[in-house]
C-alpha cells in the first residue's frame, strides 16, 4: 500500500484502524482498543474503531473531535507542515514521539508494539522532514 499521510502527519496506511487494513484483519479493532489504552490511556470500544482517513471527503473517523483536520482544510494545505503557525496548539495535542511515550510510561516498548501503536502516529519527525524539504503540495479535494 502506498503511504497515506494525514493532515497532522499520521500514516493511515500503517494504522490498524484504517478501513483497508481492517477489512483484511478485523481482529485489529480489539488489538487497537487494548494498545491505545496501554500506550495512550484512552479506550475506544472495538466496534467503533474504523477510519477512512482524514483525506477522504465525509470520512468515517475514529477521532471525530480532531481540530487539525478542519484547520488544515480551511487553510487549503495538504498538512500541518505547510502552515505558517507550525507547531500550533491544535497540532501540539496530536504530536506523538517514541521518546515521549517511553518517558511517560518508563518502559521499553517491544518492536511489535512500536510498529502497531506508535509508528503510525509518530508525526513530528515526518512533518519536520516535509518542512525541511520544502514539500508543500496542495490538499486533495
Amino acid at each position: 500500500m502506498e503511504p497515506v499521510l494525514t493532515r497532522c502527519g499520521y500514516r493511515c496506511d500503517l494504522c490498524l484502524a484504517y478501513r483497508p487494513n481492517l477489512e483484511l484483519h478485523p481482529e485489529n479493532q480489539q488489538v487497537l482498543s487494548d494498545g491505545w489504552f496501554k500506550y495512550f490511556g484512552f479506550r475506544i470500544p472495538p466496534e467503533e474503531i474504523i477510519c477512512d482517513g482524514c483525506l477522504e471527503e465525509n470520512p468515517r473517523l475514529v477521532d471525530t473531535s480532531c481540530q487539525v483536520r478542519p484547520c488544515v482544510i480551511e487553510h487549503g494545505l495538504a498538512n500541518c507542515a505547510a502552515c505558517k503557525d507550525y507547531i500550533c496548539e491544535k497540532l501540539i495535542e496530536r504530536i506523538v514521539t517514541l521518546e515521549e511515550v517511553r518517558q511517560r510510561l518508563r518502559v521499553e516498548i517491544p518492536r511489535e508494539d512500536y510498529e502497531r501503536f506508535i509508528l503510525p502516529y509518530e508525526n513530528k519527525q515526518r512533518l519536520d522532514g516535509i518542512r525541511a524539504a520544502g514539500i508543500h503540495p496542495l490538499k486533495r479535494m
